[in-house]
């Protein structure tokens, strides 16, 4: 590397120093004066932030046009997955195997197989409006080794009810759902974990726990899990049933919450009828 200040990520020729110690501000209103590149990219989330929810836009954040049909749900993909790069995962197999419950729009997919170039990626994603969208998406960023399956994943071959939401949060329906609720296809997930997995991430909005039930006895041939925990006001929790199935499976865990209420002895925050989502992070004792 040549010489130069660094600064968050900014070089300045002619200089040795190194700063590190830069207020967030102020390193905005440099990047703002010092890149181009940061300039667009910091218009095109402000305009982001600006779009109503559920209005269908593209994007070129990623690098090709990417359609998302809700600019609020895209912006939380686009912050965890591809800024911090919260699925980042290591592995010495050059070809590895990915399944990606719940790819949604493809962002998840995207970054997977820019990170692994090699890998052969499943996909699945039930909503049929979301699902065209995916493989729009994955068409234009011209991505090879995937294979996009319109299923949602549970506990036979068949069909399901399910509530759609328009965006990310679509599930498997309940009697006492209302608004729009069709019949999708379903599939099991045991068929798929007959082979080693280098990642299996499931954020499939409810249906994690009986899923991952179902194929307890196959988890051994995962390598990473993530899983996206939903807790519902009106059913029972079953965060315990998820963690003694990964420890069984001889998983160590990392928990994250993006959804924690301030004060939950007195109030409790409900999105989309959840009052507690946790991102589970499971891997073997040898990756810690």
């Amino acid at each position: 590397m040549g010489t130069g200040v660094v600064w968050s990520g900014l070089v300045f020729p002619g200089s040795q120093k190194v700063v590190t110690q830069i207020p967030p501000r102020v390193q905005h209103w440099v990047r703002l004066a010092c890149q181009r590149e940061y300039r667009t990219r910091n218009r095109e989330l402000e305009r982001l932030r600006r779009t109503p929810r559920y209005t269908r836009t593209q994007t070129d954040l990623l690098g090709a046009q990417l359609g998302i049909p809700d600019a609020a749900s895209f912006l939380v993909l686009y912050e965890d997955l591809i800024v911090r790069e919260a699925y980042r995962f290591e592995t010495s197999r050059t070809e590895p195997v990915i399944i990606d419950g719940g790819a949604n729009i493809g962002v998840s997919t995207i970054y997977f197989k820019k990170a692994h170039p090699q890998s052969r990626i499943i996909a699945f994603e039930p909503d049929p409006e979301i699902f065209k969208i995916l493989e729009q998406n994955c068409n234009a960023f011209e991505l090879s080794g995937v294979e996009l399956v319109q299923k949602a994943l549970w506990l036979s071959d068949g069909f399901l009810q399910f509530k759609r939401e328009g965006s990310d949060a679509g599930r498997v329906a309940t009697a006492s759902d209302d608004g729009e609720v069709i019949d999708v296809p379903s599939c099991r997930l045991r068929p798929y974990l007959n082979e080693e997995v280098d990642l299996l991430k499931l954020d499939i909005e409810g249906a994690e726990t009986a899923v991952l039930h179902d194929c307890a006895d196959m988890l051994s041939n995962v390598r990473h899990l993530f899983v996206e925990y939903h807790s519902f006001v009106d059913a029972p929790q079953t965060l315990r049933t998820i963690c003694e199935l990964l420890h069984d499976a001889g998983f160590r865990l990392h928990v994250q919450s993006p959804m924690s209420s301030r004060q939950p002895f007195v109030h409790r925050d409900v999105y989309l009828g959840m009052d507690l989502q946790l991102n589970i992070f499971a891997f073997r004792p040898s990756n810690s």
